[in-house]
């Protein structure tokens, strides 16, 4: 991987973040389920990865062929990148298949079988006779392709069968036809009749191989061969500028066109009938340069993600506790109303965000609830409570982001139901994703006249992401933050006024008006420090980082002197190599058991902190193109609580990676020091102080639960 560039290339960083996830599969430190689900992970990244991304680079190259001069902030050409993407995913294939194999190997030692159809004993035959007829042979529809004048339409998320059927007298003979493999209607994984102690699982496409003589009997064939292959297509589509369509319709529409999307890879079992795969290739249309990778028996290993739980040794997750500052039995709101009150997902309990909007919908006191979505979980107690609040008579207004990639077709659904019960929803800006994470409630107390009070963060609200991401909510009544949340969705309800309202905030930083410009001035704040001698430093926590100007002013801090420790979970792009450097950054990703979220900026400010919790990760769609909000910590508490966290991520010596220009991933080695994992220090530092902080009698027995699952009894 070459090193002498300033500049990594998101694409290629962003892989060089997928291989991490490969590391955790290869770890034999992981119980061996959860190395199964993180090899289900890097293939579901993988696949989001082509028909984003690399559909991305495709569309670019194309405009660069027809001599269209398009803006590309890219050091490498989108063609060379296409290369090196090429290059590096083979290069993690292998690696995959190495792991997969090693792993398959531990679980023959535990008695856990993944069987074919070639290896079924009598009884597994009739078993698998049965449930085909029972279960499958409802959900498959052959295809005899060479009859068809059109290629029929492949769905993208699909597994296929390609079938060779043959007649043993003649070698002129034969037959394709392509099976579905029916994994949303059935399941990937049929569990067999075993022996006492042991487990034969099998896949579903080797439960329709075994089957084949039974599906084809009526052809007369009486060989049969066949082969997994997967089409992986451009999910990008088109937004266009109709001011006569409505954006719900737009987005239905272009979920209608990602359907006919181009196909951007093509991965099939290198042991398929070659006259059978240069058919594909040519029905599909495609060229040598459309990423045709050659792989092994299974694909769709993102299925395995849900691998059956059939182990000796598995890790329960802890649970996650109430936070503190609600042990004392008083309602969210009013302690809220009190003063801020920092959650840490998914250490502390999402419980609170549901139980405050609960509250607000009982309240006859509350009058508005507000409330930007994002990404929803599937059966969500936010709608339920806001639906409630409705039906209570609250007024509630939903800014629901339908441009949500891969959850546009779930959000057109809340859309409409919640329409059905009266709520106001908004359904998005022209040209810019609403991605800030706000909620606003107003309540009119006698006396007091009306009160707001509500939560910024750094998370969707989605109560299933906040049991595996780490994130950050600020549940507060702080005037200042409030007014500022009041004017994000005065932008959303009246975008026809312009951003005016947005060019107002005065306390929060919102894109795209005031937060690139505010985040440049704290780096530049510091950079004065540093050249003037004084302590200069910061902390940056994001998913990504990859904005060209960010970037450039980070390495001008750190010539400059400027202490700079960066924890980037992702997309990592700058590379520190200039000789001028004082203090070299310390830059590290942690990937573990849950999904590092947050975004947190600290700025030291000669000695008087200021620290942001985010929103927006340091890229360009982020800074420019979308709506979003960092929000600054007032409380010193809160202040104290996070640096304490940010530290114990800073001293991880397990799981931390090392974040460099060669993409190396060498995990992060202090020899003869304590291993610290983060993850695991972070829970226990916040249960320590759940525990030395006053509690109310009837939450004892919550922690006598937690305490045996910290001492894993």
């Amino acid at each position: 991987m070459p090193n002498k560039r300033s500049f990594i290339p998101r694409d290629i960083s962003w892989l060089s973040f997928n291989a991490r996830v490969l590391q955790e599969a290869n770890d034999p430190t992981v119980p061996l389920r959860e190395r199964i689900r993180f090899l289900g992970i890097h293939s579901n990244n993988q696949d989001e990865f082509f028909r984003v991304r690399v559909a991305t680079l495709k569309r670019m190259l194309e405009v660069m062929r027809k001599g269209t001069k398009a803006a590309m902030n890219l050091e490498q050409n989108p063609e060379m990148i296409l290369e090196e993407i090429q290059r590096v995913v083979l290069s993690q294939q292998n690696e995959f298949s190495r792991i997969w194999e090693g792993i398959r190997e531990e679980m023959a030692r535990e008695k856990i079988f993944l069987v074919t159809e070639k290896e079924l004993n009598k009884e597994q035959q009739a078993f698998v006779e049965k449930y085909y007829d029972d279960e499958v042979s409802p959900n498959v529809i052959p295809l005899m392709i060479e009859g068809l004048p059109q290629m029929p339409y492949l769905r993208d998320k699909s597994v296929y069968l390609g079938v060779v059927m043959r007649k043993k007298n003649t070698a002129y003979n034969q037959q394709y036809s392509l099976i579905e493999i029916p994994a949303k209607a059935v399941g990937r994984f049929v569990q067999l009749p075993s022996k006492p102690g042991e487990h034969h699982i099998m896949l579903l496409e080797d439960v329709i191989r075994f089957n084949l003589p039974h599906i084809f009997s009526f052809f007369g064939y009486d060989e049969y061969s066949a082969h997994l292959f997967k089409v992986t297509k451009d999910a990008e589509f088109d937004i266009d500028n109709d001011i006569a369509t409505s954006l719900a319709q737009k987005i239905a529409r272009g979920l209608r066109k990602r359907r006919e999307g181009k196909p951007v890879r093509f991965i099939y079992d290198k042991e398929m009938d070659a006259g059978l795969l240069e058919y594909l290739i040519r029905r599909l249309n495609l060229s040598r340069k459309d990423n045709i990778i050659p792989g092994g028996r299974i694909h769709n290993f993102r299925h395995f993600m849900d691998f059956p739980d059939v182990f000796k040794h598995t890790k329960q997750r802890k649970p996650s506790f109430l936070h503190p500052d609600f042990d004392d039995g008083k309602r969210v709101t009013d302690t809220i109303l009190e003063k801020d009150v920092m959650l840490s997902f998914p250490y502390h309990s999402f419980s609170p965000v549901i139980d405050l909007l609960r509250e607000s919908a009982m309240d006859p006191d509350v009058v508005e609830i507000k409330i930007t979505a994002y990404r929803l979980a599937s059966n969500s107690k936010i709608i339920n409570a806001l639906v409630n609040a409705v039906r209570n008579g609250k007024m509630v207004t939903v800014m629901l982001e339908l441009r949500a990639r891969f959850d546009e077709e779930a959000n057109l659904e809340w859309k409409d139901l919640l329409e059905q019960e009266g709520v106001k929803v908004i359904t998005g800006i022209p040209n810019l994703k609403v991605h800030a994470k706000v909620c606003l409630i107003k309540k009119k107390k006698k006396g007091r006249g009306t009160v707001q009070y509500g939560f910024v963060s750094t998370g969707n609200m989605n109560e299933k992401t906040a049991r595996v991401y780490s994130d950050q909510c600020l549940l507060t009544s702080n005037r200042k933050i409030m007014a500022d949340v009041n004017r994000i969705f005065s932008y959303l309800e009246k975008p026809s006024l312009g951003q005016e309202p947005l060019r107002l905030c005065k306390t929060l930083l919102v894109c795209p008006v005031n937060m690139r410009k505010s985040i440049a001035g704290m780096i530049n704040r510091e950079i004065a420090h540093a050249q003037a001698g004084k302590e200069a430093s910061i902390i940056l926590k994001v998913n990504s980082l990859s904005d060209p100007e960010f970037i450039a002013q980070l390495q001008r801090a750190s010539r400059a002197g400027v202490k700079l420790q960066l924890i980037v979970r992702g997309i990592y792009c700058p590379v520190f190599d200039d000789k001028k450097i004082l203090h070299k950054p310390y830059g590290i990703s942690i990937v573990d058991e849950y999904l590092e979220h947050s975004r947190i900026m600290v700025f030291h400010n000669g000695g008087n902190t200021e620290m942001y919790i985010s929103s927006a990760d340091w890229m360009v769609r982020n800074l420019d193109h979308r709506v979003e909000a960092a929000c600054p910590i007032f409380d010193e508490k809160i202040k104290t609580e996070l640096l304490e966290i940010l530290k114990i991520q800073l001293s991880d010596n397990v799981k931390a990676r090392l974040l460099d220009g060669s993409l190396s991933n060498h995990y992060v080695s202090e020899k003869g020091k304590k291993k610290i994992i983060s993850q695991v220090e972070i829970y226990n530092h916040l249960m320590k102080k759940k525990i030395e902080s006053p509690m109310h009698e009837r939450h004892k027995k919550e922690l006598d639960v937690i305490n045996k699952a910290l001492s894993g009894k």
